[in-house]
């Protein structure tokens, strides 16, 4: 019978910051710091941080303790052997990452027909060497595979250097996987469908690209016999549009209906939510456009995991997650009652805030030219240095570096657009229809008014309602010289 090992004091010291980094969001400085003190332990080296580095020093400790035999994970026991084993998925993880990503490309191109992993059986001998049963090998799999699509999805879809695309990175991160992806791997692997998630942003920020981040980036299950996982991450996640369809048609695109349930239901209709998978998750864009009877049947979507299609008395569950998005203000959604209490409080188990375009830039000017370098080489490919440049110098004449980009990012999208077709672009006129409450209220939803621009746009508020300066003087209790300043100034911003 063997003797089974123990790591040593250093090595348990070693394999430990191993473990803390893999359960660390990989978007968080914390990850960043722990990366780099893998990299310089004593014995490793030294130098600027780079994750070749890290993945080298974890190698290089792994395979001097193979030197006896290769089978490590069967000759350790108890917490080393979790160490081990840990260390292993690291080392797995970025050592196929580039197989990942190919693989992650064609199963888009794919669509939703699941394809086999064509790299299984790499994989298979790679683990089954170390020691690893057949099960723990599926189970590596299936964590390597979620944990690489979502990184994919986030880390280049997603692009920003300011301090908020940081945020924003770290926190749907956390959402996918929680605070704690031990937790996550222990508790909430595959039962994640009862957090919902509101998603709030200005109109053209990226909020669909944010909510096709996470519900892309669900666990799936793989099966070894069939070297290929159980569905498509591209049929996992289905979108819908609120706004687009009139009050009496969004219960049967939601739930579907059955034929004669009214006039025109000349067929059976499976709606979103019965066309979503076990492990699939739903985006229903424009919540903040529905009425209280469509909430409350979502309600009871998100309570009970049941709905009925309209003309149905026949109860049908639903297993997926919710995502959800609106670009009107929450405190104007929750002050005005738009949304019940009830509802809003089951939909918001996460709430994350997509940044507008202009504090992005405001944070980091560099913001601009990192997204046009996206932006071109999506439309034309990644050898288009001329172009670009030719587009980044045509902006900075006009509209100019001060632009504020009211539509966002679905803006400078066609901006660039334009800007191949004619060389110019003027920019855009925002919406005049737009009340001052909404545009104050948003900007102050989303931090970007200073105290200046709060009285001037107050101001402004009380000129449109009452008609005279003197009037807003009055209510304000300012004088109206600084009132007609205030007015004047609005305008600018």
């Amino acid at each position: 019978m063997n003797r089974k090992k123990q790591l040593t004091a250093e090595n348990r010291e070693f394999f430990t910051l191993v473990r803390q980094a893999i359960t660390t969001n990989p978007f968080s400085d914390e990850r960043l710091k722990l990366d780099k003190r893998i990299a310089d332990f004593p014995g490793q080296g030294a130098g600027s941080h780079n994750i070749d580095r890290t993945i080298s020093a974890i190698e290089a400790k792994i395979r001097e303790l193979e030197k006896p035999r290769k089978d490590i994970a069967t000759i350790y026991t108890g917490v080393d052997r979790n160490l081990i084993e840990t260390a292993i998925l690291f080392w797995l993880f970025y050592r196929f990452r580039k197989n990942f990503d190919a693989f992650i490309q064609k199963q888009i191109e794919a669509g939703e027909t699941p394809i086999k992993l064509d790299f299984f059986d790499e994989i298979f001998a790679f683990l089954k060497l170390r020691g690893f049963e057949d099960e723990e090998i599926q189970r590596t799999i299936e964590h390597s595979y979620q944990f690489r699509r979502a990184f994919h999805f986030i880390n280049r879809n997603l692009i920003g250097r300011s301090p908020v695309m940081k945020t924003l990175r770290h926190n749907l991160w956390n959402n996918i996987f929680t605070h704690n992806l031990e937790l996550y791997r222990l508790f909430l692997l595959n039962r994640m469908e009862d957090f919902s998630t509101l998603i709030l942003g200005e109109t053209g920020t990226g909020k669909g690209t944010v909510a096709s981040a996470i519900g892309r980036s669900g666990y799936i299950p793989f099966e070894m016999s069939k070297k290929s996982f159980v569905e498509s991450f591209m049929q996992s996640f289905r979108s819908i549009n609120l706004s687009q369809f009139p009050e009496t048609l969004i219960e049967s695109e939601l739930f579907g209906h059955k034929k004669g349930a009214f006039t025109g239901a000349i067929e059976d209709y499976m709606g979103i939510f019965g066309r979503c998978s076990f492990y699939g998750a739903i985006f229903l864009d424009e919540i903040g456009e529905t009425s209280h009877p469509i909430q409350i049947k979502l309600l009871q979507v998100l309570q009970d995991r049941v709905f009925h299609p309209v003309g149905s008395r026949q109860q049908e569950r639903f297993q997926g997650r919710v995502i959800t998005a609106t670009n009107r203000p929450l405190q104007e959604l929750r002050y005005n009652k738009v949304f019940r209490d009830d509802f809003y409080y089951r939909m918001c188990s996460d709430i994350i805030s997509v940044p507008s375009l202009r504090q992005r830039i405001r944070e980091d000017p560099s913001e601009l030219d990192d997204l046009l370098d996206f932006i071109v080489a999506r439309l034309v490919g990644d050898d288009a240095g001329e172009l670009i440049q030719l587009v980044k110098d045509t902006i900075r004449k006009q509209p100019g570096s001060g632009y504020p980009w009211y539509g966002n990012v679905r803006e400078l999208e066609q901006c660039v657009r334009r800007v191949i077709l004619k060389k110019e672009y003027e920019g855009d006129i925002p919406d005049l229809n737009e009340s001052l409450e909404k545009q104050i209220s948003s900007r102050m939803e989303s931090g970007e008014i200073t105290a200046s621009q709060l009285m001037s746009g107050y101001c402004s508020m009380l000129y449109d309602r009452h008609g005279t300066y003197e009037e807003v003087s009055k209510i304000t209790g300012l004088d109206r010289r600084t009132v007609t300043k205030h007015i004047k100034a609005w305008s600018g911003f």
